[in-house]
């Protein structure tokens, strides 16, 4: 019978930091490999554990922030349900969307 896998939430600091961690080194090897699907796949898997180690009331409703990997882009957020803020980018698309926490870096800082 196989072991059924821990969810992020369920996971104490160090074991989702050994998850990013590996889930990082296959992301490289994927990209090494050219295996793009796989990277990206892997690389969003890293994205939401990573929102388990973020405590999210830092996250401000009504607050810009910019999104990480995407430079001058920046996300403006309504509202947080769970480790995802749901809101609009500014300047781009008027629809509403959700982001992992983690791709919210603070401009105040």
């Amino acid at each position: 019978m196989q072991q059924q896998e821990k969810r992020y939430s369920q996971m104490s600091t160090f074991e989702l930091q050994q998850e990013i961690s590996q889930l990082n080194e296959k992301a490289r090897k994927a990209e090494q490999m050219g295996m793009v699907s796989e990277f990206a796949v892997l690389e969003r898997k890293a994205i939401m554990a990573k929102s388990y180690l973020i405590d999210p009331s830092t996250i401000k409703e009504n607050e810009l922030y910019e999104i990480e990997g995407a430079p001058g882009s920046y996300f403006k957020v309504q509202y947080l349900n769970g480790v995802f803020a749901w809101g609009f980018r500014v300047g781009g698309n008027t629809d509403e969307e959700a982001l992992p926490i983690s791709m919210l870096k603070d401009l105040k800082k």
